[in-house]
């Protein structure tokens, strides 16, 4: 070797190994720290205000406020949650959330105790529970499994049918569902000795279930399963190339979406003290999807910030037109938040704050004479 190709090598600069890309994984340099994310977000002190401000509300709100309203809220949104995360993080739109949240509610009634007592089995609460939350569940993993291989339009019309197909099963089965009437006299049990059945405690336990709900459904979005269900959002054709079972990640998505829409079913199902055909009705189907949008389906908070309004217009609306077109005002309020956003209301104050927003200007810096 002569003295300059001696010198051209030792001044070449040398280069991290590249490791061959499993299935399922991603090229990675061998030698390179990678970036993680955290597998908890960030807190900022506007959750900590939200926090507090929901804690202390039913010390300064009216009975009827507590539990008509923002009991009420915390319940529906968390059935939209379900929705939430199946459409905006699995890019799968179901009607059939409140089905599974109506198959929860209604399992609830049998295995515990109602009005009817030759139907209910009676079991205790802290068995009947789990089991119904474990029907459900189950049933929301079979409708996935029946409508992850259609997209868009298709996976639309299949949940609606699977929902209309519920609703006349409860409508027209005496033996099991009791039929028009359906059963009654469901209440939450009294554990603790606290009565749960008030507006205050009934507030907590439905604030306690939705914070457990939004904050798992962050974990999981930033998790390993969340970001590969993204993926297969995105593209489900890359994602199968690279290794992943893009039904298994779907299937999985509708049987977790069915655990949230199964704790909101008991909660409406104790909620309303009872479950009939109405409660899972084609119109309770559509209010879901309503809800969900209003809110922003980006963001899992829009959930419950699409109940809030949807409660408030369906509380108060029958005040401001005729109680047999109050219908007409949710509609209307609906179509002009989707026509101003897409993004619903959440979309909205992205908007309000990037044009109020102060402008930041960018200055180059000037390079330095050297001497």
């Amino acid at each position: 070797m002569s003295a300059s190709q001696w010198r051209r090598a030792m001044n070449r600069q040398p280069t991290a190994p590249v490791t061959r890309p499993r299935p399922g994984s991603a090229p990675t340099a061998a030698n390179t720290p990678q970036p993680r994310m955290a597998a908890w977000p960030t807190l900022r002190p506007r959750h900590g205000i939200v926090l507090i401000g929901a804690l202390l509300f039913p010390f300064v709100a009216t009975p009827f406020f507590t539990y008509q309203v923002a009991a009420q809220s915390l319940v529906l949104g968390l059935i939209a949650l379900s929705l939430t995360f199946l459409g905006g993080y699995g890019g799968m739109v179901s009607l059939a959330q409140m089905t599974v949240a109506g198959i929860a509610g209604y399992a609830m009634a049998v295995l515990g105790t109602s009005s009817s007592a030759a139907i209910s089995l009676g079991w205790p609460w802290w068995v009947a529970v789990p089991f119904a939350l474990l029907i459900a569940v189950v049933a929301s993993a079979l409708i996935g499994w029946l409508s992850v291989r259609t997209e868009g339009i298709y996976t639309i019309m299949i949940t609606l049918a699977i929902g209309v197909a519920f609703y006349y099963l409860v409508l027209q089965n005496y033996s099991i569902f009791n039929g028009f009437q359906g059963l009654r006299e469901l209440h939450p049990p009294d554990v603790f000795g606290v009565d749960w059945r008030k507006p205050v405690p009934f507030y907590f336990l439905a604030l306690g279930c939705a914070l457990a709900g939004y904050g798992v459904v962050k974990w999981i979005v930033r998790a390993p399963f969340g970001i590969a269900l993204q993926g297969v959002r995105d593209n489900p054709r890359r994602m199968a190339a690279l290794g992943y079972s893009v039904v298994a990640h779907r299937v999985a998505a509708y049987a977790f979406a069915g655990l949230l829409a199964a704790v909101g079913g008991i909660l409406l199902a104790w909620y309303n003290g009872l479950m009939t055909p109405g409660s899972v009705g084609t119109s309770w189907l559509i209010n879901i999807l309503v809800v969900a949008v209003l809110g922003g389906m980006r963001h899992p908070i829009g959930a419950f910030v699409g109940a809030v309004l949807f409660v408030l217009l369906q509380t108060f609306a029958i005040d401001l037109v005729d109680r047999e077109r109050f219908n007409l005002v949710i509609g209307g309020v609906f179509l002009a938040i989707v026509l101003c956003s897409p993004d619903g209301l959440l979309g909205l104050w992205a908007k309000a704050r990037a044009r109020f927003a102060p402008r930041q200007t960018m200055t180059t810096p000037t390079p330095r004479r050297q001497a």
